[in-house]
């Protein structure tokens, strides 16, 4: 697909594929074997009929192609952007054998953008549809999960209400997700779609403070969906983490993406970058803070990640993107404190050197520190990026719902929790995963709630 200049996407925010052209899509859509079997249906999380979409790419019948999308997945132009398909659905593509896949991810978004670029604009002013008939449903977090849930029960008539702590919904789509990576636009119309539906949406509400679980019952919701990620973020845990310009990647993305920190002084969010910055960790959330900082005028990025390429979490493409825009990789480098000026500013990373040992139980081999190796990388700026809990107010406000160790929902496939008109799905109950994992658990859990609503009617 075609790209902006890395030279020149440094110096903006904006989206960095072009996406396909029409000749471009009908093209590659040619391309699909139309298998019988479709092994790649079963390597989406969405259960999008994959070559039914694509056949009607390839026919010029762009309109069918949307609707075939549409009737498993209420997120189109997100997925079609910032999914894994590369493990997923085009994993799983007989042509993978040959080595080049069916690009499914760039043909969804074409369609997708191909539909909201014709949807009637109005002015300011969501369309929302008709309310159901059915129960009464409560959908706790505007994320990917919880606007998947409520998407799919307000289809089979729920009258759903989706409870949101910030002003804006989207969750990790609007909070984390950068805007050269997934336009904000896009994610509005997404989610204004599913209010056409009929879901309303409730903003500013933090669910186990503004009202319990208990009080909601009260006003006759028979069923909850918890999908409120995990928002809490980590840390190493080491000297100088409170040290002024060292942030965790979540404060540094919501100031970037939700608060328009890139827009300063436009919007009042100011976020301070100096010249050098060291992103720790090597996922998504690293390769997105680092590439933001580089655009918000850093001089220097580094990535610093304790084990080699070869086990780094981050999509391929992420990885590809940051090579190609300069920013450096300090590989088998662990950092074991930061150390600060005589203001309390942050002046340099401590770090190690380290080696591979054995496989720990993430199944990736465990990164042994080598004595003697430490090394200092001057600094202005340090991003911790390791990683997310779930944040307990909620959760610890719910009696008789049982957490894991971490803190996490548990919660069996389909969403049950211990309390049983309680259910949850996403990073709430897995820990930070995908966008497209958390949407199919908000789809087993939508299914969940019906078969349970329906045997107590």
């Amino acid at each position: 697909m075609r790209e902006q200049d890395p030279k020149t996407r440094i110096k903006n925010f904006s989206e960095v594929p072009y996406g396909y052209s029409e000749e471009e899509a009908v093209k590659e859509a040619g391309r699909c074997l139309q298998c019988k079997k479709a092994p790649c249906v079963s390597g989406c999380p969405a259960e999008i009929d994959v070559p039914g979409f694509i056949k009607a790419i390839k026919e010029k019948r762009f309109e069918d192609a949307i609707a075939v999308l549409k009737k498993t997945n209420s997120l189109p132009a997100v997925c079609g952007r910032v999914c894994p398909q590369e493990d997923q659905c085009e994993k799983m593509c007989v042509l993978m054998k040959a080595g080049r896949a069916i690009n499914i991810g760039n043909l969804e978004r074409f369609a997708a953008d191909w539909e909201l670029a014709r949807r009637p604009k109005t002015a300011g002013n969501v369309q929302k549809g008709a309310r159901g008939e059915k129960e009464k449903v409560a959908v706790i977090g505007a994320g990917p999960a919880g606007l998947t849930c409520a998407a799919d029960l307000a289809k089979l008539g729920y009258k759903v209400t989706l409870f949101e702590g910030l002003h804006k919904p989207g969750g990790v789509l609007t909070y984390g997700i950068p805007e050269f990576r997934l336009p904000k636009t896009i994610v509005d119309m997404e989610v204004s779609g599913i209010q056409d539906i009929g879901v309303e949406i409730k903003y500013n509400f933090i669910a186990g403070k503004t009202k319990s679980i208990d009080q909601l019952r009260k006003e006759d919701y028979k069923a909850f969906f918890v999908g409120t990620g995990a928002g809490l973020p980590l840390f190493l845990g080491i000297d100088g983490e409170n040290l002024n310009g060292v942030y965790s990647a979540n404060e540094f993305l919501t100031r970037v993406n939700l608060m328009k920190a890139y827009k300063f002084p436009e919007y009042d969010t100011p976020v301070e970058i100096g010249k050098k910055v060291a992103v720790i960790g090597a996922g998504n959330v690293a390769m997105d803070s680092a590439r933001c900082a580089l655009r918000l005028g850093a001089e220097k990025v580094y990535i610093v990640y304790r084990r080699t390429e070869e086990e780094m979490p981050a999509r391929i493409d992420e990885m590809h993107h940051a090579k190609e825009e300069g920013i450096e990789f300090h590989l088998l480098t662990n950092p074991v404190r930061s150390e600060g000026d005589e203001n309390g500013k942050v002046k340099r990373l401590i770090c190690l050197k380290n080696k591979l040992g054995e496989p720990d139980e993430s199944g990736r081999r465990r990164p042994v520190p080598i004595e003697g190796s430490e090394f200092s990388l001057e600094m202005d700026t340090v991003v911790i990026a390791v990683g997310n809990g779930p944040n307990p107010l909620l959760l610890k406000s719910i009696e008789g719902l049982k957490l894991g160790r971490k803190g996490n929902v548990q919660a069996d496939e389909s969403g049950r929790t211990s309390v049983s008109d309680i259910f949850a799905g996403g990073d709430i109950v897995t820990g930070s995963a995908t966008v497209i994992a958390a949407m199919g658990a908000g789809k087993q859990a939508a299914r969940a709630i019906d078969s349970y609503l329906s045997s107590a009617r």
